[in-house]
C-alpha cells in the first residue's frame, strides 16, 4: 500500500514546477547573483523574479519590500530583533502571545536578555488571543507587536486584522507569523494591517532552506548578519538562488490556488473529523471549532499518548505529528495546549493531522479506517503496556 503523509504542517514535497524551476540553477546557470557579469546577472533576474512573484503572493505594494532569508524562523528572528533593536531609542516593551512558534518565544528571550521587556498575552481555551488583555499590555513604551496568524500546532486562527486596525494609528510596529497561514488562507499584507510578515517556502511546496520577510515601506529594522550587503543590507549573505526561485514559483502558483484549495482541505477536514467522533471517539478536538486552518486537525484521545498512536500509525507507514516539528525529539507537554488550560493529559494526548495538496477523500477514509485498528489496539492494553 502506498504511505499516506499526513504531516503538512511539518513540511511539504516540493512541487514539480517549483523543482523544475530550480533545476538549471544548480549546474547551468550558476552564477553569483552579485556579481556584475552577465553569468552572475541571469541569476540576479531570476531573484528578482521571485522576489515579485512572493510580493504578488501577499499582496505586497512593490517587490523591495520583500527580503529573502533562509527560513520562516530566521524571517522571525530577523524581524523581532532587527526591529526591536532599530527602536530601542523608543522604548523596550514588546507585546507577544503565549502560543507563539519557539521561533518567536526563543527571540523574546533572547531580547529580555538585551533588557527588553515582553508581554506574554494569554489565550482562551480555544487558542484565541485575548484582545482586550493585548490592549491593556500596550504602553507608551510598546516598540513591538507580534502575533501569529494561525497557530502551528492547533490551527487556530488569531484576529490579525483586529489587531492590525488596533495598531493602525500608533507608532506600534506589528509583525506576524505567517507562516502556516500563507497558501492556506487567503489575504494581503495590506488589508491586515501589518508592518512585517514572516513567510517560508517548504510549507507551500517549495524546497526548504528558503523563507522571507516581509517589509512594508517606510519600515527601519537592523539587520542580524553583516557582510556584503544583500538585501539592502538587511541580510548580508550570498543568496541562494536555486531555493529563491522554486520557492518564488511555488508562490505564484499556490496564490493562484488558495480559495479553490481552501474550500476543498475544509471539506476533507470536516469529513475526517465527523468519522473520527463517530467511529472511534473518546476524543477532544484542539483549537478553535470553526476559525482555524483548512488542513489541521488536533485532537486529544482520551487515555491514549500521542506518540504511542503516532508511532503505530507509523508501522503502517501512515505519517502524523504529535506536535510542533520543531520541537521533535523534545518529549514535553505542548506550551499551546497547556497555555489554552489544557491538563497535562491531553497534552500528552494529543496527534496533529494536517492536510494538502495529495490529500483525497480515498486517503482520508483510509486513514481513518487505519486509525480505528490502531486506537483499539492502544485502548486495549492496560496503562503499565502503553
Amino acid at each position: 500500500m502506498k504511505p499516506i503523509y499526513l504531516d503538512y504542517g511539518a513540511t511539504s514535497p516540493v512541487r514539480p514546477e517549483a523543482l523544475e524551476a530550480m533545476l538549471p540553477f544548480f549546474s547551468q546557470a550558476y552564477g553569483n547573483s552579485g556579481s556584475i557579469h552577465d553569468f552572475g546577472q541571469q541569476s540576479r533576474e531570476a531573484i528578482e523574479t521571485a522576489r515579485k512573484q512572493v510580493a504578488q503572493a501577499i499582496g505586497a505594494s512593490t517587490a523591495r519590500e520583500i527580503i529573502f532569508t533562509s527560513s520562516g524562523t530566521e524571517s522571525n528572528n530577523l524581524a523581532l530583533i532587527g526591529a526591536a533593536r532599530k527602536r530601542k531609542a523608543f522604548g523596550n516593551h514588546i507585546v507577544t502571545s503565549s502560543v507563539e512558534h519557539p521561533s518567536v518565544l526563543e527571540a523574546c528571550r533572547f531580547l529580555e536578555r538585551e533588557g527588553f521587556e515582553v508581554t506574554y498575552v494569554p489565550v482562551d481555551s480555544n487558542g484565541l488571543v485575548k484582545l482586550d488583555q493585548l490592549k491593556q499590555a500596550l504602553t507608551d513604551r510598546t516598540i513591538l507587536v507580534s502575533v501569529m496568524a494561525a497557530n502551528n500546532e492547533v490551527g487556530t486562527l488569531q484576529p490579525i486584522r483586529e489587531i492590525g486596525q488596533l495598531l493602525k494609528d500608533s507608532p506600534i510596529l506589528f509583525h506576524t507569523d505567517a507562516v502556516q497561514y500563507f497558501g492556506k488562507v487567503p489575504f494581503s499584507v495590506i488589508e491586515l494591517g501589518v508592518d512585517l510578515l514572516s513567510l517560508g517556502s517548504h510549507k507551500v511546496y517549495g524546497p526548504k532552506g528558503s523563507g522571507a520577510l516581509y517589509i512594508k515601506k517606510g519600515v527601519r529594522i537592523e539587520p542580524l548578519l553583516h557582510g556584503g550587503g544583500q538585501e539592502r543590507g538587511l541580510r548580508a549573505s550570498t543568496l541562494n538562488t536555486p531555493a529563491i526561485v522554486g520557492f518564488g514559483a511555488a508562490c505564484q502558483l499556490i496564490s493562484q490556488e488558495v480559495a479553490d484549495e481552501q474550500a476543498r482541505l475544509t471539506a476533507l477536514r470536516d469529513h475526517c473529523w465527523r468519522r473520527i467522533q463517530s467511529e472511534i471517539g473518546d476524543v477532544d478536538l484542539n483549537g478553535h471549532p470553526t476559525d482555524r486552518l483548512p488542513n489541521n486537525l488536533n485532537l486529544s484521545f482520551h487515555g491514549v499518548e500521542g506518540q504511542a498512536i503516532l508511532l503505530e500509525l507509523n508501522r503502517k507507514q501512515i505519517y502524523v505529528s504529535s506536535g510542533s516539528a520543531c520541537s521533535a525529539g523534545k518529549h514535553a507537554a505542548s506550551h499551546v495546549l497547556i497555555a489554552m488550560g489544557k491538563s497535562l493529559d491531553t497534552a500528552f494526548e494529543s496527534l496533529r493531522i494536517t492536510f494538502g495538496k495529495d490529500t483525497t477523500l480515498e486517503v482520508i477514509d483510509r486513514f481513518v479506517d487505519e486509525l480505528k485498528e490502531v486506537m483499539h489496539y492502544l485502548r486495549s492494553l492496560s496503562p503499565q503496556e502503553l
